[in-house]
């Protein structure tokens, strides 16, 4: 499989980190705990050993969180197989059997496109264009729409430098519909596609409960668009596991991301690695991972500054929300100098704005008269907003102030908008949100910036300890929204 080569400079420019010393626990707010007590550790699921021949891993693509409500699904009413070597002669798609070209470009009943995963040689097939999609119409309720090669665990790509190239799903009036989508086993190589949102565009707007739209990502490697993968807020979970996100190719770089997840439900990601945000000299240039989801939950994740075009970006990697939940075990976090002073914040949880419909949120996210923190804020992790990180590891060619920053809210909305005034301004008390952090390590000085109610390796109470599980999380972050 080719290895740009801004990958390979990527991590080239990794060897050059620091690893000297390991950054101090210590925060202004940090609990105090006997110092012989380990941190609290994480309680997950045992996982199944790892597939490795095509049936394990279909048998292993046939799960799906337990939160993803998978029942009423139909099996796709279209259903096509797209041969590889005719394919790369005719530079579009040839199909064995069924013709898309029957539908007239609108298709009604789900979809399901299975790729021819070798061409005649035996080598994985390398596709010379984007797919291409018909409009979807008709009633969604209980579609599905399938991208996979055609053996589980091999992976094709789609490769062009055409600059309006992207894999978009598209189903704008989802109203109260139950809809899915799944990529697996596909790598997207768009190095000149510039034009669309996302090279990934998961075009699903709104919706309205109990209408649900889940995106699943298996195995997938994913370059270019404005953003390598973009979703609209909305009423949508994010799955994806085992994949790679490796930057993006737009001209704005100060407001494009590697991914950007607007105010969807759930962005769920394990053993995903983002690099390759493009960065720019004389602009800081934007975020790894800008996730602004109600539940975000984060295992194995490596987030690097490594760059794609340009120099690293000197953003904090990862740009989420103060506002819903944050569940994170074994988060690696890695900085590459930059050309500018890099911002301070390595994982940054900010509430300047609100990106989610308001539904989704159980409780104010500005300051009210009806909210004073506890005397005992470790006492009320039911009742607050919560971002809860184990295992974090840093790795940066300097020693980090500090790696998470809660910042304070504000009191009101800017009128007609959705971005909150007098932020900064807020009394501490009045700030409903926490954050937890345990077993952090790596090249920083402290865990925590000096802003918010936030902890390093506190000593939690018997009744407070469903934090560390995260399925209990999960249960009650989606609970208190009755999802």
């Amino acid at each position: 499989m080719r290895v740009p080569l801004w990958l390979a400079a990527g991590a080239a420019l990794l060897g050059t980190i620091g690893c000297s010393g390991l950054g101090s626990e210590s925060n202004a707010q940090t609990a105090p705990h006997k110092a012989a007590v380990p941190p609290l550790q994480p309680v997950v699921p045992t996982e199944l050993p790892p597939p490795h021949t095509p049936a394990e891993y279909a048998a292993h693509d046939a799960s799906y969180p337990f939160y993803m409500p998978m029942r009423g699904l139909r099996r796709p009413a279209n259903r096509f197989f797209v041969k590889c070597d005719a394919s790369q002669a005719a530079g579009r798609e040839v199909y064995q059997g069924n013709d898309v070209a029957a539908l007239y470009g609108r298709a009604e009943g789900g979809m399901e496109f299975v790729y021819e995963a070798r061409d005649r040689a035996g080598r994985p097939c390398v596709y010379p264009f984007a797919p291409n999609l018909p409009d979807i119409t008709g009633n969604l309720d209980g579609t599905q729409y399938m991208f996979r090669s055609s053996i589980p665990g091999e992976r094709v790509t789609f490769r062009t430098g055409d600059q309006w190239a992207v894999l978009r799903m598209r189903a704008l009036d989802m109203g109260r519909a139950r809809i899915h989508f799944e990529l697996r086993d596909i790598e997207l190589d768009f190095p000149g596609a510039v034009q669309p949102m996302g090279a990934l565009h998961l075009e699903t707007y709104g919706g309205a409960p109990p209408g649900l739209f889940t995106a699943v990502l298996r195995r997938a490697r994913i370059f270019g668009g404005k953003n390598a993968i973009f979703a609209p807020g909305g009423e949508t979970m994010i799955y994806a596991e085992d994949s790679e996100i490796m930057g993006n190719v737009g001209g704005n770089a100060d407001q494009e991301h590697s991914t950007y997840i607007n105010g969807t439900l759930v962005s769920h990601f394990r053993n995903v690695r983002w690099q390759g945000q493009q960065g720019w000299r004389d602009i800081a240039s934007g975020h790894q991972l800008k996730d602004k989801a109600y539940l975000r939950i984060y295992e194995n994740v490596t987030v690097s500054n490594a760059p794609g075009l340009g120099s690293p970006s000197a953003m904090p990697l990862i740009d989420a929300s103060s506002f819903g939940f944050t569940w994170s075990n074994n988060l690696r976090i890695e900085r590459v100098q930059p050309y500018q002073p890099p911002r301070e914040a390595l994982v940054d949880l900010r509430s300047e704005i609100l990106y989610g419909n308001p539904q989704h949120y159980p409780w104010p996210v500005i300051a009210t008269s009806d909210w004073r923190m506890p005397a005992v804020p470790l006492s009320a992790l039911d009742k607050v907003y919560l971002s809860v990180f184990f295992n974090t590891d840093v790795r940066s060619f300097r020693n980090e102030p500090y790696v998470f920053a809660l910042r304070p809210w504000g009191r009101g909305f800017e009128p007609g908008t959705a971005t909150i005034a007098g932020e900064g301004l807020t009394l501490k008390s009045e700030q409903r949100t926490v954050s937890l952090a345990f077993g952090t390590r790596g090249t920083f000085g402290k865990v925590y910036s000096a802003d918010g109610w936030t902890y390093a390796n506190p000593q939690l109470a018997d009744d407070m300890l469903w934090v560390a599980d995260r399925d209990a999380f999960i249960r009650h972050a989606l609970g208190l929204i009755g999802r």
